[in-house]
């Protein structure tokens, strides 16, 4: 009668899954919205409060005898935020986001006080990239000193959320990677990386304690009571909302590949050991499964379908009939779709940008389409680097808001020549939550502590809505991919080392 629950916070929304494991059912799915602030200079904040009401709204949905069974709570989290906290946990300032591209500038001080982004690699295994949690911590010195000062904790928006549950600090290795103060081969601080941050500060007592993937704490009684769960139940490490994904898709074993289509777009595969790029082509992060998870991300997925569906005035749920007279290429017309800057490439300033059009390819319909190939050739870009790295995948496990469209399912499977599978739990951050508090909740009571044996038995794949490449597809896209390619070449020429 047992139940766990999911909840992962993102940039969007927040969402809440309550799982029976005995029946492999989820029973309850419910979501609460989120605002975003934004800035002309490339800030993205939220404030942490409105994740704690969010939360809070989805648990009221949920029915009490539902809640009442709930024994093991995990928390996903957009990665790389930064929730400052002082001495009585009060959140001292909105919270900057991964999408924050206002602190490149801090990415480069930090990098060249350590010794440059090949010496960082060296050091933690990744250079400091726009968005990362390092860099916003000379930025809100220099903006919100009196934020600064009063400083105590250095909380990730998982973290924070976990802290309002428990009452207890805590991170874990997966979303610690994604900081840039973690070595991740060692899977410790280091204290180059942190002193190259802020040499005047020790930042490490800021820190909370690093724990293990299937570790797990008491909820606090009176937010217990609050939500109308059991005093007895448990939150779990929880971790980064890609981490959460992986073991939400099944990826925890060598050999998949997971693709999420949400506001950005990431790819990443399971690991037993570390795996860098001393070029920094990918990200080197740990999982959430005591491996390692390297993980390629773009910017801008879902922004961009999102953005040409509003300029044309239908919605984004509506694109698979606007483009349903396509075909592959969109007639020539080829986005670059950097609307928030961009990662992968390193191209924080970057804009976006379309090419091609004439007075008869100019339609919804293909600048719809340009979109979604534009975003899906920019995860394609990042996997052909693992490719030149030795790693290869025999099948995608795709994932998120995106993987709802079959026009996209399909295009994914050509442009990768990969088959591409859908597990039937569409929401793989907050499933892979509950699966992993699922795992520690057996952990604490010694029984199956087999993670990949669970990931199997509850990871069901939809065949309804698996994609086969398409020989002829493949083909096509083979060529338009190379014209993107081309267009991209341009692009960072022009967008190299450009400032605002």
């Amino acid at each position: 009668m047992s139940l766990v629950a999911g909840i992962d916070v993102g940039t969007q929304s927040v969402k809440l899954v309550a799982y029976d494991a005995a029946s492999r059912q989820v029973l309850a799915t419910h979501s609460h919205a989120l605002d975003l602030l934004a800035g002309d200079d490339g800030s993205r904040e939220q404030q942490a409060q409105w994740w704690i009401d969010a939360i809070r709204a989805c648990f009221a949905k949920l029915d009490a005898a539902l809640r009442a069974r709930i024994v093991a709570i995990g928390v996903s989290g957009q990665q790389h935020g930064f929730v400052p906290v002082d001495t009585n946990g009060k959140v001292l300032a909105p919270a900057k986001l991964w999408c924050d591209t206002s602190t490149q500038r801090e990415c480069d001080q930090i990098m060249a006080a350590a010794g440059g982004a090949q010496r960082c690699v060296e050091l933690a295994g990744n250079p400091i990239l726009t968005g990362y949690t390092a860099s916003k911590l000379p930025w809100t010195r220099k903006h919100r000193p009196d934020v600064y000062k009063q400083l105590a904790s250095i909380m990730l928006p998982h973290d924070y959320v976990n802290f309002w549950l428990t009452g207890e600090r805590w991170m874990e290795y997966g979303d610690a990677s994604g900081t840039g103060w973690l070595d991740v081969r060692t899977r410790r601080w280091s204290p180059a990386m942190l002193a190259a941050t802020d040499p005047d500060r020790d930042l490490a007592a800021c820190l909370p304690p690093l724990v293990q993937a299937n570790a797990s704490f008491r909820i606090a009684p009176a937010i217990a009571d609050e939500l109308g769960l059991p005093r007895d139940a448990h939150v779990c490490a929880g971790g980064g909302d890609n981490m959460m994904a992986a073991i939400g898709t099944g990826n925890v074993v060598p050999g998949m590949l997971s693709v999420s289509l949400g506001t950005s777009g990431t790819l990443f595969a399971y690991a037993d050991r570390p795996v860098i790029d001393h070029d920094a082509g990918w990200a080197a992060f740990c999982s959430s499964t005591g491996g390692w998870l390297p993980l390629i991300c773009t910017m801008n997925c879902t922004v961009a379908t999102e953005a040409v569906a509003r300029a044309f005035g239908f919605s984004a749920r509506e694109g698979d009939g606007v483009m349903a007279d396509t075909t592959p290429g969109a007639a020539g017309l080829v986005m670059l779709p950097f609307l928030n800057g961009e990662r992968t490439p390193d191209l924080p300033f970057a804009r976006g940008s379309l090419h091609g059009m004439d007075q008869t390819n100019f339609t919804r319909g293909n600048a719809y389409r340009a979109a979604m190939e534009g975003a899906t050739y920019a995860l394609r870009n990042g996997y052909d680097a693992w490719s030149k790295a030795g790693m290869q995948c025999n099948a995608i496990r795709l994932t998120g808001g995106g993987s709802h469209s079959a026009a996209w399912r399909q295009m994914v499977a050509d442009i990768f020549a990969l088959p591409v599978q859908v597990p039937v739990q569409a929401e793989g951050a907050a499933f892979g939550a509950a699966l992993q508090a699922l795992w520690a909740y057996q952990s604490a009571n010694r029984q199956s502590t087999d993670l990949a044996a669970l990931a199997r038995e509850h990871v069901l794949i939809d065949p309804a809505l698996s994609a086969q490449p398409d020989a002829h597809n493949v083909a096509a896209y083979r060529d338009h991919y190379r014209q993107f390619l081309r267009h991209l070449e341009s692009s960072t020429s022009f967008y190299a080392n450009r400032q605002p």
